[in-house]
């Protein structure tokens, strides 16, 4: 595949520092493997940021006490078994003979240790473990959570909440998580030691990253790679210009423009997927009067007229068909198909209207409308600025004056996440791939470690006592019920505005074997290379 000179130009200028092709290769030899992603890692700290992208990326260097297959189903990981002596305690039975890349043992105490730490304040993982009271070691690997109610779904709620080395975290000035919201910085927000099944060999913040296969990990050995160079490139075109030069072998997202080009090459490949992540908006709800507004002494959002206008303006099968080439789902409900606790009768909307929106608008006292700010990240989320801009374009026709603020993912979290915000655009995948992650992170009334993700500080004390029942409810049908109530209310209320799911992409050079999971999860351990 022949480029044109402006573009390999182009390309060549973007990665001359970074390009895979400059990694050392492997002593004596060996398979690499290069792939690119839009972005990298917000932090090496497993516990700074729950995003779903860093978190997958430290799940090939750290791992949790229960792990997801390939099918997403529950599988041992540092913990081989586990069980509830009592209806309020977790036991975990830990894996013997465990190493950290840097040879230390693995035990009990750095587990207790990590989710501790994982519990402080300035974790971004907290609320993993926000049900749990007490961490007890009962002797060197056996470790009981204590919690104040049952909670039948702690082992799927911690399937990404990292195991740290105590003694590296204490050696290192890094036994308080970093955060990224805050920009709080430590040792581990550059540095690394798991017991996964990969290592960091050295890394250029931004640039690359090349990982080796981590010879202590206890796992069986299924990939055939000798070495992982991994370059963070956000300019879609330059992305999958590397991948079609060469420089690459793999990619994602791949944007649905060039899927068919990829695919025509005879060379390479996509693999295409369902998202479980539903993109959603988020209304300022708590404000007495609206930020960077030109209403004063009130706030429009707190009006459900006004959040249905919103709803009702935006045409979100045209986004699907005109800005996400017609690769995404439709989203009526804030879960997706695949997340426990999904019920399709939900899964509807009210239609598209401009001028219903245009007469809610009027009876809530705003005929001509109303001004604010919308935030939105620019590489984060598959297309996250254009959906924001086709947003803003839609809101206008209905006399909503809507000024976009779109910035890199860090600026954006580090926003939002102080409630800097009017009107923003999030997605949420629960890390449990249950409900209950969504309305305890994105729903509940923010408070303590809970409603983290509830940037609009929406607050439906029914919800959040639905909640709380749906965490220790062990009766699947009753839970069923409760979490449909609960997804009821929000969806009543017009609480938040779910979008869509977006379609997942991966381009790969044809001789190249990777699991496409539909948690958009590269696992480097499952990697083979003809």
């Amino acid at each position: 595949m022949r480029f044109p000179i402006l573009l390999t130009s182009v390309l060549s200028a973007v990665l001359l520092a970074s390009s895979p092709s400059t990694a050392q290769a492997p002593a004596g030899g060996g398979k690499v493997f290069r792939y690119a992603y839009r972005v990298d890692p917000a932090s090496l700290d497993p516990h700074a940021l729950a995003e779903t992208f860093t978190l997958s990326w430290l799940g090939q260097v750290y791992e949790p006490l229960v792990g997801r297959g390939k099918n997403l189903e529950l599988v041992p990981a540092l913990a081989t078994k586990w069980e509830q002596p009592e209806p309020n305690v977790w036991r975990f039975h830990l894996r013997t003979g465990v190493k950290f890349a840097d040879g230390s043992p693995f035990t009990a105490d750095d587990v207790v240790f990590s989710l501790q730490r994982v519990k402080k304040d300035g974790s971004d993982m907290a609320y993993t473990v926000a049900s749990v009271t007490e961490i007890k070691k009962v002797d060197d690997f056996t470790v009981d959570l204590v919690m104040a109610k049952p909670n039948p779904i702690l082992p799927v709620q911690t399937t990404s909440t990292y195991i740290m080395s105590k003694a590296w975290a204490e050696k290192n000035g890094a036994t308080a998580p970093a955060s990224v919201k805050a920009k709080v910085e430590n040792f581990a927000s550059n540095n690394a030691n798991g017991t996964g099944p990969f290592k960091i060999e050295s890394r250029q913040a931004g640039v690359r990253t090349i990982l080796v296969p981590n010879k202590e990990w206890w796992g069986e050995k299924e990939t055939n790679v000798d070495q992982v160079v991994f370059t963070p490139i956000q300019a879609d075109t330059t992305r999958v210009a590397a991948l079609l030069s060469g420089e690459v072998d793999m990619i994602y997202p791949v944007p649905q423009q060039d899927a068919a080009r990829i695919d025509g090459t005879g060379t390479y490949q996509v693999l295409k997927g369902a998202e479980l992540r539903t993109m959603f908006l988020n209304m300022d709800q708590k404000r007495d009067e609206l930020l960077n507004s030109d209403v004063k002494g009130k706030n429009p959002f707190k009006d459900r007229r006004v959040r249905q206008a919103i709803y009702q303006a935006i045409d979100v099968n045209a986004i699907r068909d005109r800005v996400m080439g017609g690769t995404s789902r439709v989203a009526g409900t804030m879960i997706a198909p695949g997340i426990n606790g999904y019920d399709a009768k939900l899964d509807t909307r009210i239609p598209y209207d401009a001028d219903a929106a245009k007469k809610l608008l009027a009876d809530a006292g705003y005929p001509n409308g109303f001004s604010f700010g919308m935030d939105c990240s620019n590489d984060r989320y598959v297309n996250d600025e254009r959906i924001c801009q086709a947003i803003v374009g839609m809101l206008a026709r209905v006399g909503l004056k809507v000024t976009l603020n779109a910035q890199t993912r860090t600026k954006f979290f580090e926003k939002v996440l102080a409630r800097d915000t009017s009107f923003a655009m999030l997605g949420w995948q629960p890390l449990s791939y249950d409900a209950h992650s969504t309305l305890q992170d994105t729903m509940n009334t923010p408070v303590d470690k809970v409603g983290t993700y509830n940037v609009g500080n929406y607050s439906n004390h029914a919800i959040d006592k639905l909640t709380m029942e749906i965490e220790t409810e062990i009766d699947p049908a009753k839970r069923s019920a409760l979490i449909a109530e609960a997804m009821t209310l929000d969806k009543d209320d017009f609480g938040h505005i779910p979008v869509h799911q977006a379609g997942l992409a991966w381009g790969v050079k044809k001789g190249v074997s990777v699991v496409l999971r539909s948690d958009d999860s590269l696992e480097l351990k499952w990697v083979k290379l003809d």
